[in-house]
């Protein structure tokens, strides 16, 4: 494997929707080094485990998995040296417990999921750990309860924060102070209660200043009545501070007596995480297990490519059993590319240990090496054209092409002369099946098309086309080379029968006439657009017509009246032009084939734009129905 193959075939885009469905840090660095492998085995159980841990989410309404949140920074602290404050504890205890119930979820899935069964024992319980450190920490602080000598202090500091709290009291209600008062409240700044003075007053009242308002109208005192208790609090709160401190060191030396065996516990449960994530992202692509070889042999049946959304048409494929080679044909846009993105992600994901979104009966192969020359790799810095860009990507690839290998080129020898490129690629498809790779390519060229008809572990394909709408219809088609279809697209858009025959014959025996005309014998135009030029054949619905007004193309939609006026559809509108602004360019029976519905090319625009026109009151329309003799529809009920 390698960057290149990852990139094109988005792998790290796939990697990026399973780590959606992380709850942790660490499942998520799981999966960012998370590769394919290329061991039949190692790929058969990770298929395993995300199959069991899919099957333990349908059956269960929330797996226990919890307590994982930021643990591994926690621990790193530790083992520094660094003693964890009461948050930190607290995060270490729910981790601790989250062992403790993933284990005993585990304990009765020994039958449903034996695997993820089996990890579970490797996870350590720490009750004793655990319960210290909820006794000692509550709600992220070191509680009272943590040693005896804390509670004492903390006892003290409540009575004397009273007595404090008594005395500012006693002097807000003093009907003396009452005209230095600012506001009638107890304020606490800088860890000590004061009292708002109004400014000019302030050397009125015994006290310390603590604190100033921003506009200097208000002073914050410490009246002197309270100085006392206040020096007994300070002394109070650094004998608590010491006292907490030693709870956390003590609980912080637990954690460290522990810490091998935490580890190994992080570990399992980081497994767990990235286990189950690929679970519920296989859940949600509707994956299953598909059957699994190391020989070459893919066949896909039903086969989705994972990351496209909406209606997508399924994949048949196979590969790998009767031939070891496919050439794929078809329309630009056809299709084509997306079917070798959906065969290399589907086994990226397989060998990763995903789930597929595909049908029963779907097998796929372990490859060690997965190679792509799909797109423009054009470098703009070294000046290389495109052709060879992909030929200096292609070298690389057969240098490094062996049995356990599945190549995916995309217009493979494109980029250059036709007959050399068509060469190159047939060499280049031999060179690698020689060493034994599993090849897919698609191609525009014949040659390439021949030689894969006349290999016997070679077969051909072709991307379905529909001939008549000019769609394609982004189908596979195993056995079958692609039509020509610049034929039949040349044939749509006008280009005489006589030309095409030539064509195909041209293309058969590569013999072409060559021989100069004689300016005598040089024929004349069939046909010359021109204004003044009367249209002497009669036009029919369905006609293709030249506008001389539009100097563009329409076809007739209803035959000339008795002012010899016709109604043409041009650029998705109905207008009405006179026999003499038209010229025929092509009878409609010599542009669609015997039993074509010519009302199919008109009606659907029709419709939908006159119902419109309709619904909201158009006089021009009704104007039109009276005109044109066209039938309103019928409203919805």
């Amino acid at each position: 494997m390698n960057l290149q193959t990852f990139e094109k075939l988005q792998y790290d885009e796939l990697k990026n929707s399973v780590k959606d469905y992380c709850i942790s840090s660490l499942g998520k660095k799981l999966i960012d080094h998370m590769m394919p492998s290329g061991n039949k085995e190692v790929v058969i159980n990770r298929l395993k485990e995300t199959e069991e841990g899919k099957k333990l989410i349908d059956s269960s309404s929330a797996v226990p998995l919890n307590g994982i949140m930021h643990i591994e920074l926690i621990m790193d602290k530790a083992e520094k040296g660094i003693i964890l404050d009461a948050e930190m504890l607290a995060n270490s205890s729910a981790f601790l417990r989250g062992c403790r119930r993933i284990k005993s979820y585990m304990k009765d899935k020994t039958f449903d999921a034996p695997i993820l069964h089996a990890y579970s024992l490797g996870i350590e319980e720490h009750k004793t750990l655990e319960e210290e450190i909820e006794h000692a920490i509550r709600n992220n602080r070191v509680d009272d309860e943590a040693s005896s000598e804390l509670k004492k202090i903390r006892r003290h500091i409540a009575l004397t924060e009273t007595k404090i709290e008594e005395r500012l009291d006693k002097f807000l209600k003093s009907s003396q102070n009452k005209m230095y008062i600012q506001e009638f409240f107890v304020s606490k700044r800088q860890g000590r209660l004061t009292i708002p003075i109004k400014a000019a007053y302030k050397n009125q009242i015994q006290g310390a200043v603590v604190e100033t308002s921003s506009k200097g109208s208000t002073v914050f005192i410490e009246p002197s009545i309270v100085s006392k208790y206040t020096q007994q609090l300070i002394v109070l709160k650094s004998e608590e501070a010491i006292e907490e401190y030693k709870v956390l060191t003590y609980l912080t030396g637990f954690i460290l007596e522990n810490l091998e065996s935490i580890k190994r516990n992080i570990e399992v449960m980081s497994e767990y995480d990235m286990i189950f994530a690929r679970a519920k992202y296989s859940k949600a692509i509707d994956g299953i297990m598909p059957k699994v070889n190391d020989v070459g042999k893919i066949i896909i049946k039903a086969g989705r490519h994972p990351l496209l959304k909406g209606n997508v048409i399924p994949l048949k494929f196979e590969i790998g059993e009767n031939f070891r080679s496919l050439i794929i044909t078809g329309p630009n846009a056809g299709g084509k590319t997306v079917v070798l993105k959906t065969v290399g992600l589907l086994t990226l994901a397989m060998q990763t240990g995903l789930l597929l979104p595909v049908g029963e009966g779907t097998e796929l192969s372990v490859f060690d090496k997965i190679f792509v020359d799909i797109g423009d790799d054009q470098n703009m810095e070294n000046a290389l054209s495109t052709f060879s860009s992909h030929v200096k990507n292609l070298a690389e690839i057969i240098r490094q092409t062996g049995k356990s290998t599945l190549l995916l080129f995309d217009e493979i020898g494109s980029g250059t002369e036709p007959s050399e490129g068509a060469a190159l690629a047939i060499a280049i498809l031999e060179e690698v099946y020689q060493k034994g790779a599993i090849t897919l390519a698609t191609t525009h060229y014949g040659e390439i098309k021949n030689y894969s008809a006349a290999h016997p572990d070679f077969e051909n394909a072709a991307m379905r086309f529909n001939s008549e709408t000019l769609e394609p219809l982004y189908q596979l088609v195993i056995g079958q080379s692609g039509e020509s279809n610049a034929l039949w697209i040349s044939k749509k858009m006008g280009i005489s029968e006589q030309v095409l025959t030539r064509a195909k014959d041209y293309m058969i025996s590569k013999s072409y006439k060559i021989e100069k005309v004689h300016p005598a014998k040089i024929r004349k135009p069939q046909t010359v657009f021109s204004k003044n030029e009367k249209n002497t054949e009669h036009l029919d619905k369905g006609d293709r017509v030249f506008l001389n007004e539009y100097n563009d193309y329409g076809i007739v939609y209803k035959a000339k009246d008795k002012y010899n006026n016709l109604v043409i559809f041009y650029n998705n509108a109905f207008v009405e032009m006179n026999e003499k602004q038209l010229k025929l360019e092509i009878k409609a029976k010599d542009l669609y084939p015997d039993g074509y519905d010519i009302d199919s090319l008109f009606t659907s625009f029709a419709e939908r734009k006159l119902e419109k026109d309709i619904k909201r009151g158009s006089k021009k329309a009704l104007k039109r129905i009276r005109k044109y003799g066209i039938e309103p529809l019928k409203k919805e009920k």
